[in-house]
């Protein structure tokens, strides 16, 4: 297996409302066969119903409350764009599990969950520098 993902799907009780969310945020996505396709960097972010996706993976659907063990994470290039990001977030209906601080690491984040749940962490740490097109690079940690 090569060392790449391509699409990141979440799983979402109400289609339209998590569409509405996350394009609240900036993001522009289309809508084909009852699920929203966004572009996202070279990846792609899927939302679709998470019954659906549940029996498409062999699973049943399950309960959609509490941590999932899975958190998707969005880097940006300043304290203050992590700020802005996050009181976007709760104006668009998502919840702040975090406000934005120092963490124990030494580099300044927070997180949040989007209306089905899914944890989201905004962070903005220096040692991971984002290229002019938001691709990240991942320090030697040698």
């Amino acid at each position: 297996m090569e060392q790449r993902i391509t699409l990141i799907t979440l799983g979402v009780s109400d289609l339209d409302r998590s569409k509405a969310f996350y394009e609240a945020l900036g993001w522009r996505g289309q809508e084909v066969q009852e699920t929203v396709f966004f572009q996202a960097g070279g990846l792609g972010l899927v939302l679709w119903s998470r019954e659906k996706l549940a029996r498409d993976c062999g699973l049943e659907p399950g309960s959609a409350s509490g941590f999932g063990g899975i958190a998707l994470a969005h880097n940006v290039r300043s304290q203050a764009e992590a700020d802005a990001l996050l009181a976007k977030v709760a104006e668009a209906g998502g919840t702040v599990t975090r406000p934005p601080a120092v963490n124990a690491i030494g580099f300044y984040s927070g997180a949040f969950t989007d209306p089905d749940g899914h944890a989201w962490e905004i962070a903005h740490n220096p040692g991971f520098p984002l290229a002019e097109d938001g691709t990240v690079t991942l320090p030697d940690f040698g």
